[in-house]
């Protein structure tokens, strides 16, 4: 069983609030050191948003790229079915999506889909030939 929010002690969830403010922040420092050590690089808030989806969506790709080098889902979706690459064609985060585009994120899959979102926010020109080609694109279907 799950230990839920009210059964975590206050500690835990200082902690734990902490590491999602970084990851906002894109403060690699503390991942640099908390990753290695066994902080599990796909911890997801009560929203369900993982550090991933909260690096991708603030535009901090030198952080996604950590995070997915320690085991990052960069298919993983939040409570809502967006995707951390959805959130980045959202925001605009150019270095971001290619970040995620290297590291197997599924342009295919979400709520909108990233490949959805291209075009929602008229972005086909910039993204939507590298989507069609991404090495990822299909393969989060299955999960």
């Amino acid at each position: 069983m799950d230990p839920t929010r009210s059964e975590l002690p206050p500690e835990a969830i200082a902690f734990a609030s902490k590491m999602y403010d970084a990851a906002r922040a894109g403060q690699m420092d503390i991942f640099q050191q908390a990753l290695p050590a066994g902080l599990p690089a796909g911890m997801t808030n009560d929203k369900g948003d993982s550090l991933l989806m909260l690096a991708a969506y603030h535009g901090h790709a030198p952080l996604v790229k950590l995070l997915l080098s320690h085991g990052a889902d960069p298919n993983s979706l939040n409570d809502r079915g967006q995707s951390p690459l959805a959130g980045a064609v959202f925001k605009m985060e150019d270095e971001v999506v290619e970040t995620l585009l290297e590291g197997g994120a599924d342009p295919e899959y979400g709520t909108p889909s990233a490949l959805e979102a291209v075009t929602l926010f008229k972005q086909e020109g910039k993204w939507k030939g590298k989507f069609e080609g991404a090495k990822g694109r299909g393969e989060a279907g299955g999960k």
